[in-house]
């Protein structure tokens, strides 16, 4: 089983694919098996390095809270474990703010930085909601969480695809290595203390930012804030698109996220 010894943790990862390095930091409350729409495609260009944050799927659990740049240092060593002096990196939602940190931390590893569905900051009202998650997951059972996940991540118009939606449910309820509540609530409250929207203007790289139209999560809006504080930064917003966007409008989101790899560096595709 691929582990790395990352940060004082044990990363599960996966890679495949040959090409120029992208690694691709997933958002709370999922591993690895959440891009499992995104890594096929995305392979076919690039060598694609998938993994388990801290607190979720095969890697370690925590013993106490952390925060959004003890999550990139997390990031940087598993890429110093696999010997990526440098990467593509994608990130979405609470991976989104990781992938900020790593490329404000470390701006010389980074190619391209895409931040999809996730935002700059959000204060004392980040700070409340982050709260707020961490304490309601531990009233749920797995399954009830499970579902509410799924209605704040997922379109009406989904929900009215019975058996889509009802397969969809089925994956996640069976995926082998269901996340513990103690570990959403910790990734919850580090998501909620985000902050670097003093720090964005500072980045160079490319960056692509690609929102959601009907994100109930991230509001569309948070996406437009985070390109206007990065310069140069180029906005996708996805219409229609709800926050599970990599999922529910799969070829959409991997056709943003590989236009905007070609056209920033066309060697990588």
């Amino acid at each position: 089983m691929p582990i790395a010894e990352a940060n004082g943790q044990r990363l599960y990862y996966e890679v495949q694919g040959e090409g120029e390095p992208l690694l691709m930091v997933m958002g709370m409350g999922a591993d690895h098996l959440a891009w499992a729409l995104q890594v096929g495609p995305l392979s076919e260009h690039f060598r694609v390095v998938t993994f388990d944050n801290r607190d979720c799927g095969q890697s370690s659990y925590s013993e106490g809270p952390y925060e959004i740049t003890d999550l990139a240092a997390d990031a940087i060593s598993l890429a110093d474990a696999l010997e990526l002096d440098s990467f593509h990196l994608v990130g979405a939602s609470m991976g989104g703010a990781i992938a900020q940190e790593m490329a404000l931390g470390w701006p010389d590893r980074i190619r391209t930085l895409t931040l999809a569905i996730t935002f700059g900051g959000a204060g004392a009202y980040g700070r409340k909601s982050g709260r707020m998650l961490a304490a309601d997951v531990r009233r749920r059972t797995y399954e009830e969480q499970i579902d509410q996940m799924m209605l704040l991540c997922f379109s009406e118009d989904l929900f009215d695809q019975t058996e889509r939606i009802t397969f969809l449910r089925q994956q996640m309820l069976a995926n082998p290595f269901p996340q513990k509540p103690e570990g959403f609530a910790r990734q919850a409250e580090a998501t909620g203390r985000h902050e670097a929207r003093e720090r964005l203007p500072s980045l160079k790289m490319p960056v692509h930012v690609i929102g959601a139209e009907h994100d109930i999560l991230v509001p569309a809006w948070k996406s437009v804030e985070l390109a206007e504080l990065i310069p140069g930064a180029t906005l996708t917003i996805i219409e229609r698109a709800t926050h599970g966007l990599n999922l529910e409008r799969a070829d959409e989101f991997n056709a943003a996220v590989l236009d905007f790899l070609r056209s920033a560096q066309p060697s990588a595709a």
